[in-house]
C-alpha cells in the first residue's frame, strides 16, 4: 500500500470492510450460498472472480472511449463471458473434479452483479490502473467473505479443511460413549451460509456503528 496514493489504496481497502460487495452492497449472495460448503471451492471461486473482474475492468477501461453508449452493456457481457470461458476451460483442463463441483456457478460469474456493477460504475469512467485496483479490491472483498463462510461451513459441517480431517475421525459409537467429531449436517446446506453471512454482517456493524442503517 505504501507505493499507492491514499486515494488508490482506498480502492483496495474499502471493499474489504466498509464497502464490502457482499455484506454492505448485498451483491454476489447466490455464490456465497451455493458453493461455500467446501473451502477449496470457495478459494477457487474467489480467484476466478478476481481474474475476471481485474482483467475485465482493465479491458473495459481501455475501450471506454470507443464503446457506443447504446451497446455498452452488450460489450461488457461479451468481455466478461470471454474471461469466464477462459476460467472454465482452465478448470476443466487442470482441476476437472473441482470444475464439476463448481458446476454452473462458474458460468454464472457472467451475471454476477459485482462484476457488471464495477464495469458500469467505475471502469467506464476511470483509467487502466485505477480500474485494475478497483477490480482487485472488490474481488478481494467478495473473496474474503467466501473464504470465511467456506471455512466455517466445511469445518463444522464435515470436520475437514480442504478435505483433510481437522476435528478428528468421524464419530464412532463405543458402548455408551461416542468418540470423534459428529458432523453438523446443517452447516453444509445453503441456509447455513446465510446465517454465517448474517453473523459477519452483525460483527461488522458492531465494530463500525456508522454502517448501521437508521430506521
Amino acid at each position: 500500500m505504501a507505493l499507492l496514493s491514499k486515494k488508490d489504496a482506498n480502492l483496495i481497502k474499502d471493499p474489504l470492510a466498509d464497502n464490502n460487495p457482499i455484506t454492505i452492497q448485498v451483491l454476489g449472495i447466490c455464490s456465497a450460498l451455493a458453493i461455500t460448503a467446501e473451502l477449496k471451492a470457495s478459494v477457487v471461486m474467489a480467484i476466478a472472480v478476481m481474474f475476471v473482474l481485474g482483467v475485465g475492468n482493465v479491458v473495459i477501461s481501455a475501450m471506454r472511449n470507443i464503446i457506443p453508449s447504446k451497446i455498452r452493456i452488450i460489450v461488457q457481457l461479451i468481455v466478461v463471458a470471454t474471461l469466464v470461458i477462459v476460467v472454465d476451460q482452465v478448470l476443466k483442463a487442470f482441476a476437472y473434479p473441482l470444475s464439476k463441483t463448481l458446476s454452473v456457478f462458474v458460468g454464472l460469474i457472467i451475471t454476477n452483479c459485482i462484476i457488471m456493477g464495477r464495469f458500469e460504475a467505475f471502469a467506464l469512467g476511470n483509467g487502466l490502473w485505477r480500474s485494475f485496483l478497483d477490480g482487485i479490491g472488490n474481488s478481494l472483498g467478495y473473496g474474503i467473505i467466501l473464504v470465511i463462510v467456506g471455512f466455517f461451513r466445511e469445518l463444522l459441517g464435515s470436520g475437514t479443511l480442504f478435505g483433510f480431517p481437522v476435528l478428528g475421525d468421524p464419530i464412532e459409537k463405543t458402548g455408551l460413549y461416542s468418540i470423534g467429531y459428529e458432523n453438523n449436517g446443517f452447516m453444509i446446506i445453503p441456509p447455513a451460509a446465510l446465517i454465517v453471512v448474517g453473523i459477519i454482517i452483525w460483527v461488522q456493524r458492531s465494530r463500525n456503528p456508522a454502517l448501521v442503517e437508521e430506521n
